[in-house]
């Protein structure tokens, strides 16, 4: 084989290439659809503060306005995420996708602020550039399934990477359209504004349609009832299968309203359908990444350039360019965020890629020229998104694949409410003139969640809920996901005289679970394949 040949092969498995192409169809559209959303939001996102400004409104309406939006998205995509499962994962996708028109068609048409305000907060848009609503949380739960524990975190990494190039390319692709349109007569300011809202419509329709062609298999599979696992211990002793108790359901109080009590026990029931395990495991997590949010709030983009303009007063054709770069580098830093974390682990790439990224936030303020301080930034960029796949890797490995959909949902509903805090704490420190210790506390804050990060989930057993029977794969990734539950799961009868528990195989369940026992054994035994048992 030439060594050309070879470096292709090399490339194809390292980084993740053969694990997106084992996860099929529904992967490449879904990671489409999203670079296709990520290119609109970065249309946009750039310019949205200079469009409200263009109109006449003013600052205070305008930080309004981007409040209530972020609100808007916490609760749209808490409520889609926790009945998404339920309504099918493809109607609220598809939802969404007509929400995300909505808002494309009312910011290109109307002027007036509360109709602006309307549309952001019922429809999607992004005031960040970010992926809110209810489109990443679904996503991210479907690929979850569709991949194994091998392949998933290369698959999430692409899920990541390519729609951050759609951001970049929309953010230098908005800047020249719009210097463009305003180059031309009859184009006024504003004019070239709506235009670019216009695409953001159009890309919503692109993805109403990747959308529709998703198949049945990116709904939630339930289990065949007729299969049984056989849980092992260390020494190869059968356990117990632990009893899970759901959550309490919520007290709402007595003197509230009929609406609002319905709306409580409705709540609840959703939340009720998370298991205790999950829980004692995300509360932590969720502590964590709501620490590291409000960092990331304090000092977004938009803030971060922001700052440079009113410490270094650079052209803004380069602050675009710069942040276009940033957008760039976040992509080429997520695609090589798979490969590491199959090296080193998932927790080990979350932790030490984060913490170059979050040292960068903390000495940003302090650079005396623009080039040192765009240069700590373009740092921060290429090493922020890296810990992105991992982490929801890593989520999807700690709970029961029914419950990633509305852990998923609710951990993307903390993120964003803990960074709803951040421009207001940023605005009270810049108008005090002390715009430089929002990013010094920014960089605290992320240090703190990746040591805490580190201390809490390092050694944490991971994937222990991957109880599919190798059965119910279908597609041309069912060779991958086979072979992963056959080293996980498979387990087959033996008749040593290991001392283990006897248990009573019912002859169906044996069938459907692959275990058939050896003919003079009415009471076979049954040995798990594990490093414990292949040493004795």
């Amino acid at each position: 084989m030439s060594t050309a040949a070879s470096a292709l092969q090399w490339f194809y498995h390292e980084f993740g290439l053969a694990s997106l192409h084992a996860t099929g169809r529904n992967g490449y559209l879904i990671i489409l659809a999203r670079t296709c959303r990520m290119f609109a939001y970065g249309t946009n996102a750039l310019f949205l503060a200079i469009f409200f400004s263009a109109l006449g409104i003013s600052d205070h309406q305008i930080g309004i306005f981007m409040t209530l939006t972020l609100v808007g998205d916490v609760f749209l995509g808490t409520l889609l995420s926790l009945v998404a499962d339920r309504i099918g994962r493809r109607r609220v996708l598809l939802g969404g996708s007509f929400l995300m028109i909505t808002s494309g068609v009312i910011f290109a048409y109307f002027e007036n602020f509360w109709m602006l305000l309307l549309g952001a907060v019922v429809g999607v848009i992004s005031i960040t550039g970010g992926d809110f609503g209810p489109f990443r949380s679904i996503e991210e739960s479907v690929l979850s399934q569709l991949t194994t524990p091998s392949t998933r975190s290369d698959v999430l990494a692409w899920h990541v990477s390519t729609p951050l190039i759609g951001s970049s390319i929309g953010s230098e692709v908005s800047g020249r359209i719009v210097h463009w349109l305003q180059s031309k007569d009859g184009w006024s300011e504003i004019d070239s504004y709506h235009a670019l809202f216009g695409i953001y419509a159009a890309m919503g329709f692109v993805n109403l349609a990747l959308v529709s062609l998703l198949t049945e298999e990116c709904e939630l599979q339930q289990q065949d009832s007729s299969y049984t696992q056989i849980p092992q211990g260390e020494n190869g002793i059968t356990e117990p299968e632990p009893q899970i108790e759901p959550a309490p359901m919520l007290d709402y109080p007595a003197n509230k309203s009929p609406w609002f009590a319905k709306a409580w026990t409705w709540l609840s029931t959703q939340l009720a359908q998370i298991s205790a395990p999950t829980r004692s495991v995300m509360y932590q997590l969720w502590f964590l990444l709501a620490v590291d949010s409000l960092a990331d709030g304090m000092v977004p983009y938009s803030l971060t350039n922001y700052f440079l303009d009113v410490n270094f007063h650079p052209a803004k054709s380069t602050l675009g360019d710069v942040t276009s770069a940033s957008y760039f580098l976040g992509a080429l830093g997520a695609t090589f965020a798979g490969p590491l974390a199959k090296k080193i682990g998932l927790v080990n790439t979350m932790v030490f890629t984060h913490i170059p990224s979050s040292t960068a936030v903390l000495i940003f303020p302090f650079p005396p020229y623009f080039w040192m301080a765009a240069a700590l930034l373009l740092i921060r960029a290429a090493l922020n998104s890296m810990d992105q796949a991992p982490r929801t890797a890593l989520i999807a490995a700690v709970v029961k694949p029914g419950e990633r959909t509305a852990v998923m949902g609710i951990t993307a509903t903390i993120r964003t409410l803990a960074a709803m805090a951040g421009p207001f704490i940023t605005g009270l420190l810049a108008g005090g003139s002390h715009f430089w210790v929002a990013f010094v506390a920014a960089g605290v804050c992320r240090l703190a969640y990746d040591f805490g990060l580190y201390g809490l989930f390092i050694n944490m057993k991971l994937d222990q809920h991957n109880t599919a029977p190798m059965t119910q794969v279908a597609g041309n990734h069912a060779g991958s996901r086979a072979l992963d539950e056959e080293m996980e799961l498979d387990s087959i009868v033996d008749s040593d005289d290991y001392s283990v528990r006897s248990l009573d195989l019912d002859p169906k369940v044996s069938s459907a679970a692959g275990l058939k026992p050896p003919s003079g054994f009415e009471h076979p035994r049954a040995r798990s394949r594990s490093p414990h048992r292949a040493t004795e």
